[in-house]
């Protein structure tokens, strides 16, 4: 397929192989409607008219606070940019912004709520055709809500330490992957919340007994598989009271203190068991200093040292 240009934003299908491989389905033919008659600051309006969840996670401003906190410049590449829901906060920070994703459909939604900005080019395609083409110079790489997913992306025997290697060939020195992903021991699943990518009960915590290609970390885990992949200087925070609806973002040098976590709600697509007050566990788990192992969601730094 030949480039399409949506306002500013170009479409580059020189990857893409003909059709959607994965698609939420009708919905996302809605979601194109929204992202075509409707600009960014209607979107909280429609959301409350039509009350759709799919509107709301991919549409709702709060998603962009993941990375709205977070200081960005020069060149990003958004790995698994989706609909969008955070390229436009990558965009109005970053010089340059090149995004990649697998659905066209997405894509497209992506284009059009991003059509006045002038610093945002779409890859259509597979990642790992499209990475083989990439920079090697990007300032900054997210992969939210992406990471989970490497197993999928990237067919070796270590699939997670792998592509970590691979996004890092493509950083200047000195730059910084961004993840955002759930953890595994997040006390949400602990209180009776299905496992986000799955829908099962107590699946994560069990150590995916009935899952394949995809997969969350505890933070010892994903510590573990950061180690692996390179010499990182690594940070975590923690959004609360996850990283897809964060109000608060925690640090290991600015924690919660006891009463400050009482927004837990979570699981708005799905029935959710209410197993114990989650605000008074989290009060326990506050005091005896285990909030970075129980925190719902992390959001990790990796810095590439610069040479020399």
């Amino acid at each position: 397929m030949t480039p399409e240009k949506i306002g500013n934003i170009e479409l580059d299908y020189e990857f893409y192989p003909g059709e959607d491989l994965y698609s939420d389905g009708p919905v996302e033919d809605e979601m194109l409607e929204v992202a075509q008659n409707f600009r960014e600051e209607e979107f909280n309006q429609i959301i409350a008219q039509r009350k759709s969840w799919p509107l709301l996670y991919h549409f709702s401003h709060i998603r962009q606070n993941i990375v709205s906190w977070y200081p960005l410049k020069g060149k990003v590449l958004e790995i698994g940019a989706g609909c969008g829901a955070i390229t436009g906060a990558l965009a109005d920070q970053a010089d340059q912004l090149v995004c990649v994703d697998l659905s066209r459909k997405r894509s497209l939604i992506n284009a059009w709520r991003n059509r006045d900005r002038n610093n945002i080019r779409i890859h259509v395609g597979n990642f790992q055709d499209i990475e083989k083409t990439l920079d090697t110079d990007y300032d900054y790489i997210t992969l939210i809500g992406v990471f989970e997913y490497s197993e999928g992306y990237i067919g070796t025997g270590r699939p997670y330490v792998e592509m970590l290697r691979r996004i890092a060939s493509h950083l200047a020195p000195g730059g910084e992957i961004l993840i955002a992903i759930e953890n595994r021991l997040g006390l949400k699943y602990w209180a009776g919340c299905t496992e986000d990518h799955v829908g099962k009960f107590f699946e994560g915590l069990e150590g995916y007994p009935t899952t394949e290609g995809v997969k969350t970390f505890s933070r010892k885990e994903l510590e573990s598989v950061i180690a692996q992949a390179g010499d990182f200087q690594t940070t975590f925070y923690y959004p609360y009271p996850d990283y897809k609806f964060p109000m608060t973002v925690y640090s290991d040098d600015y924690l919660p203190r006891r009463g400050e976590l009482k927004q837990n709600v979570n699981n708005f697509d799905r029935v959710k068991l209410q197993l114990f007050d989650e605000a008074k566990v989290f009060d326990t788990i506050v005091e005896n200093g285990l909030f970075p192992q129980f925190s719902n969601s992390f959001f990790v730094v990796l810095k590439k040292e610069a040479e020399g």
